[in-house]
């Protein structure tokens, strides 16, 4: 009988241990970035299967990949066994790169890009360059927006990588704004008198990053969509060829009150060599009082110095040429699959993580400037100062780079072109005639039929 008793309470040990070790599985589990349990996911099953010895590399431009996603890898590692090697690349450098490898047929496994449904053709030629993702579970969940600007005759062939929601808005110091009696400026004369009235008080008004090649860039298309409201239908002649940049007073305006803001000192005197990575830095410091970003800069210079409030961050639409327009963009840097990758599945199963529930939610906790990722199952965390920017401006519009074609292809081209402007080597007027010689270029590599080829 004690024998008995013995063997009872042993097993009962046993079985107690067994449940604390589930228990403690699941927590950690739980606590874990890309967590996959209770999603859509099914990656979480490798684990038990035989783990593959696979390398896939990732090749992306400068800020695409997240630090948040590059931690997410090393579970997926763990999961699966499938190591990522993330290439990332300068961003005036990167689409150079790319076509070269995409033009070799020596792309890494997965390589990001720009969606775009004019892009997805003419530049990355997706139907060839690119494996179809439309049956991928997570798919489905792609917002429609999005999806659209990654599909080429009603295929996916990209999963977007960024927050979409967000525009490219001018980001302001609230603090300062209130000490100096600032408002929010509705158009350009009222933005020149916010920004004297910071040059009187010491401070320097825009911070600017000419020498990553991009940032600078976003003051002349995000707020072209001004010039469709001006010129209805601009757009679309643009992309019939029957009307050129060059031809529109608006973009002229624009880009002339570019070189006015730099000439008048609003972006200080280190905006040639200043970096987007100090964009936060510079911005918490209250040396610099505005900065075009997304709507997640609070986050990031709360981050740098949490004495400084997420909400102490506030945003308004840049007011150039007397812009109101919310210029909204459904198109961003998203992952694609080389079609001539040996690494197919694994790489499929890769994007498959990025796209479960907790990954979306890690990175939506751990990315500053993404507030909602662009799939309906994704988190979102909106704040009162965001949602009070999105209701102040009741029209929008699509940008320029989305809504016309052959513009997004040549953004770091454009870059160097206003980067002269800005040095005096060229006139507003010669920066549009460019992008327009660069348009009829990429229009005869497409055989574009309006361009009468």
């Amino acid at each position: 009988m004690k024998k008995w008793r013995k063997v009872v309470a042993m097993v009962l040990l046993a079985a107690m241990s067994l449940l604390l070790v589930a228990c403690a599985s699941k927590k950690e589990q739980k606590d874990t970035p890309g967590n996959t349990s209770g999603d859509s996911s099914n990656v979480s099953k490798d684990a038990d299967d035989k783990k593959e010895d696979v390398t896939i590399s990732f090749m992306a431009g400068q800020d695409w990949v997240q630090d948040a996603e590059i931690e997410l890898g090393k579970r997926f590692t763990e999961l699966t066994g499938i190591k990522v090697d993330y290439q990332i690349v300068p961003g005036d450098q990167y689409y150079s790169l790319l076509m070269t490898k995409l033009n070799t047929g020596e792309a890494t496994d997965i390589f990001g890009g720009q969606s775009g449904k004019f892009d997805l053709v003419s530049q990355l030629n997706v139907e060839k360059n690119a494996v179809d993702l439309s049956n991928e579970s997570w798919a489905q969940y792609v917002e429609p927006l999005a999806a659209a600007e990654l599909s080429v005759n009603g295929k996916l062939y990209g999963q977007p990588i960024q927050d979409l929601s967000a525009v490219w808005a001018i980001a302001y110091n609230k603090k300062i704004f209130n000490e100096l009696g600032l408002s929010i400026p509705t158009n350009y004369n009222e933005f020149k008198q916010v920004c004297d009235a910071i040059l009187s008080a010491g401070k320097i008004p825009i911070y600017e990053c000419v020498s990553d090649g991009w940032h600078h860039v976003l003051w002349f298309p995000e707020v072209a969509v001004k010039a469709d409201a001006n010129n209805p239908g601009l757009f679309d002649k643009l992309n019939n060829n029957e009307v050129k940049l060059a031809d529109d007073p608006t973009m002229k305006t624009i880009l002339t009150q570019i070189k006015e803001m730099v000439d008048a000192g609003y972006w200080g005197d280190n905006y040639m060599s200043n970096t987007y990575v100090d964009s936060a830095k510079n911005i918490a410091s209250g040396e610099y009082v505005m900065t075009v970003a997304n709507q997640g800069f609070g986050v990031e210079v709360n981050k740098v110095d949490p004495n400084f409030a997420v909400d102490d961050i506030g945003y308004f639409v840049i007011p150039l040429a007397d812009n109101q327009i919310l210029n909204m963009n459904p198109s961003g840097p998203s992952r694609f699959i080389f079609s001539g990758s040996k690494n197919i599945d694994a790489a499929k199963k890769y994007l498959e993580f990025i796209a479960s529930e907790s990954s979306m939610e890690y990175l939506t906790d751990n990315v500053g400037k993404f507030n909602k990722l662009p799939f309906t199952n994704a988190p979102s965390k909106y704040t009162d100062t965001i949602n009070e920017f999105y209701n102040r401006y009741p029209e929008r519009a699509t940008v320029l780079q989305t809504a016309v074609k052959y513009v997004n292809p040549q953004w770091i081209d454009m870059g160097t072109d206003i980067s002269a402007m800005l040095l005096g080597e060229m006139t507003p007027v010669e920066v549009l005639e460019s992008i327009d010689n660069r348009r009829a270029e990429q229009a005869r590599a497409a055989s574009d039929s309006a361009w009468g080829y």
